[in-house]
Parts: structure tokens; C-alpha cells; sequence
């Protein structure tokens, strides 16, 4: 039957609290390292989390972090985020993601400690960002970054950024979970854990993959606590309303633009002594507004 039956109602882990949730809970923590060994495509044998705790206050409020700030077995810096909001994308779209991200990796990067430290000590920092939405053109769902010249020669291994697109994996939900790597694996089981259409594949993967499996065990009790459920629901209804209010806006601006353009067009068509019918309806503006132009 597998950890999902068939009329489970789970929570999605594509939403960033759900995310949280799960791979900060204690007994996901061979979750966490494994998800992170195969973004970095490097096996992690320890990660300790500091900042473990989720962020507490109105449901309603969406917190400016929810990621996981971690540290692996060689010293390097891990931030990893879910990003589950379409409000972002409505308001700043593909620059403001980058610039988030690039933000948030640079940030981590410099707040070590460097007095007393020789540069060439450092440790590197890697940002691992999640995304339930489209963010680059094209079908590629993973995207990896660092400090390279435009000939492709990395000029640093200090800053790592890797950007995985969960809304891209149509060409992995085609293939069998014994050809899939572990990070498809990963981002099968992150964008579509939720959807009972998907139950078989998501079960077959959390049986060839014992880390997902533990993840799947943490994310499947979530989705039985009726507190997390409305939490998420509120939190789903908060983002709903702020969506549908950003496009509402939009649509006055947009409308308050051709108004000004219509008055504008009136405006010359009137200085250059045209008949007011013909103005208004040229210009489709009522003929009290052109007379008072």
C-alpha cells in the first residue's frame, strides 16, 4: 500500500512552511543531508540546522525567511528555501527572485567569521532554492551558478546558487524511479507528494529511497494534525486574497493608463479644431469630458 494511501489528504511540501515542517522535524534529519547531498551532488554525512525553530506569530503574516540554515560535515554553509509563493512572481517576477536569492547567498556568505581568519580559509556557501513556479525560460529544471568569466572559467568556489524548478518535471514524471537520480527523486517527491493522481509514483519512489521515505513519514503525520491543516488553509487564503488584490491593482493601473491616453488623444484631436462627435468617438470618451478638455 505504501506510507500515502490513496484517500490521504497531504499537505503539500511545496508550501514553504509545509517544507519547513518536515526536514526541520528530529527524525528527518537524514532527509535533510541526503536532499542536500544530492543538490550538491556530494555525499553529506553530517548537517546541524541553526535556525530550527518556525517562525512564530499571526498565521496570516508570511515570515521574509523560511528557509534552513545549515552547516555540513566540511564546514560549508547550506541555505536551503522552498518557494511556494506566486505573489513574488506577480510583483518584481524573475529579477526579484534572483535578486532574492542572490541576496540571501551573498548575505550568508560574508556573516562568518573573518577576523583572524586568512581569506583562502573561508568556506564555501551554497544557496539551494526551490521553486513551485517557473523562474528561467526553457524545460531545464535545475540551474547552477557561481563565479565564473564569460568564458565559463570559475574565477571561485565560494558561492554555489542552484535553483530547482519543481513546476518543470514533466520529462522526469515519464521515467521509471530506477532510472531517476536522486535529485529527481527529490523533486518528484517535493511537487507532487500532495497530488493524489501522482500517490503510486510518490509511493514507489519512498520505497526505493529511505530518506525520502523518512521525509514522507514526517510530512504524512503533518497532514494528520488538524492545527497544521488550518494553519495551512489560513495561510493558502492570506496568499489568495493578496494574489487577487496585486492583480486587481494592476488592472485599475492599467485602466487609469488608457483613461489618461483616451484624454491625451481628445486632448490634440480638440487643438486641432476636429467636430466633438467625431473626437468621442474616435476617442470613446463621452462628449461632457471632451467639452470640459
Amino acid at each position: 500500500m505504501g506510507i500515502f494511501s490513496t484517500h490521504d489528504e497531504i499537505l503539500p511540501p511545496s508550501d514553504d512552511y509545509i517544507f519547513k515542517a518536515t526536514l526541520t522535524h528530529p527524525e528527518a534529519k537524514p532527509a535533510l543531508m541526503d536532499l542536500i547531498s544530492a543538490a550538491i551532488r556530494r555525499t553529506v554525512i553530517d548537517v546541524m540546522i541553526r535556525n530550527n525553530e518556525l517562525p512564530v506569530g499571526d498565521v496570516d503574516e508570511k515570515n521574509e525567511r523560511l528557509d534552513l540554515n545549515c552547516i555540513i560535515d566540511d564546514g560549508s554553509q547550506v541555505d536551503v528555501e522552498m518557494h511556494g509563493s506566486k505573489i513574488e512572481s506577480l510583483d518584481g517576477g524573475h529579477k526579484g527572485f534572483m535578486n532574492k536569492t542572490v541576496y540571501y547567498a551573498t548575505d550568508l556568505h560574508s556573516s562568518q567569521k573573518s577576523k583572524g581568519v586568512k581569506y583562502v580559509d573561508l568556506v564555501r556557501t551554497y544557496q539551494i532554492t526551490f521553486s513551485a513556479h517557473d523562474v528561467f525560460e526553457g524545460t531545464e529544471y535545475v540551474t547552477e551558478s557561481s563565479l565564473r568569466t564569460e568564458t565559463g572559467v570559475q574565477l571561485s568556489d565560494q558561492i554555489n546558487i542552484i535553483i530547482i524548478e519543481l513546476s518543470k518535471l514533466d520529462g522526469i514524471l515519464g521515467k521509471t524511479v530506477d532510472d531517476m537520480s536522486p535529485l529527481e527523486m527529490w523533486a518528484v517527491f517535493l511537487g507532487y507528494a500532495a497530488d493524489p493522481s501522482k500517490r503510486k509514483l510518490i509511493n514507489e519512489i519512498l520505497e526505493r529511497k529511505e530518506a525520502i521515505s523518512m521525509a514522507g513519514t514526517v510530512l504524512a503525520a503533518i497532514s494528520k494534525d488538524e492545527h497544521e491543516r488550518a494553519k495551512f488553509m489560513s495561510r493558502r487564503k492570506f496568499e489568495t486574497d493578496m494574489a487577487s488584490n496585486i492583480l486587481t491593482a494592476e488592472a485599475r493601473g492599467l485602466e487609469q493608463g488608457r483613461h489618461e491616453m483616451r484624454l491625451e488623444m481628445a486632448r490634440n484631436m480638440k487643438a486641432a479644431g476636429m467636430p466633438i462627435d467625431t473626437i468621442a468617438a474616435m476617442s470613446e470618451l463621452p462628449i461632457s469630458d471632451i467639452e470640459a478638455l
